[in-house]
């Protein structure tokens, strides 16, 4: 319990002197010394008592290059316009003139999407697709499993379940 409120006060430190220290690209130098009652202390000035034991580093040499700073920007900003595209749904396949009049004009978002595997099994289906297809349903819940072994509920948005065929068609032949 000590040890954590250590870590609380030694995060508390930091957080009050990330609030008040300077613009970026102003060096400040930090201190960091064990007071009396042997706790951890930073700040940017030090007693003169404890001004033998402190040691004291200068923030320059942790600042970022301006030239390294927009580079990471861009990147940053890059990355956010990727993502942006990526999110943003596909122009529909048809055009809104091409609608008919009143009807709402479809988009990708809204449209169903086809479960796999699309076939269905039924008492007709031969033994090998029957196999094939549940190969199928299961390379298609695989993304949705979890660590633990569970099926995520939106793999049923997307998924058919098929049964093992085994029972009605015996052990699979390679």
């Amino acid at each position: 319990m000590a040890v954590l409120r250590h870590r609380m006060a030694r995060a508390g430190c930091l957080l009050a002197l990330t609030a008040v220290s300077p613009l970026p690209g102003a060096a400040t130098p930090l201190c960091r010394w064990v007071d009396n009652n042997g706790r951890t202390q930073l700040a940017q000035t030090v007693p003169e008592r404890y001004k033998a034991v402190a040691t004291c580093t200068d923030s320059a040499r942790y600042d970022i290059p301006a030239a390294q700073l927009r580079a990471a920007q861009q990147r940053a900003d890059d990355e956010r316009q990727r993502a942006a595209r990526v999110a943003a749904p596909p122009l529909a396949a048809s055009s809104p003139a091409s609608a008919p009049a009143g009807a709402p004009a479809a988009t990708a978002a809204s449209a169903p999407v086809p479960k796999r595997p699309a076939q269905a099994v039924t008492e007709l289906t031969d033994c090998a697709t029957s196999w094939r297809l549940y190969d199928e349903s299961l390379a298609c819940f695989g993304p949705f499993q979890t660590v633990h072994g569970a099926i995520k509920a939106e793999a049923y948005d997307v998924c058919n379940v098929v049964a093992s065929p085994e029972p009605r068609c015996g052990r699979r032949r390679e």
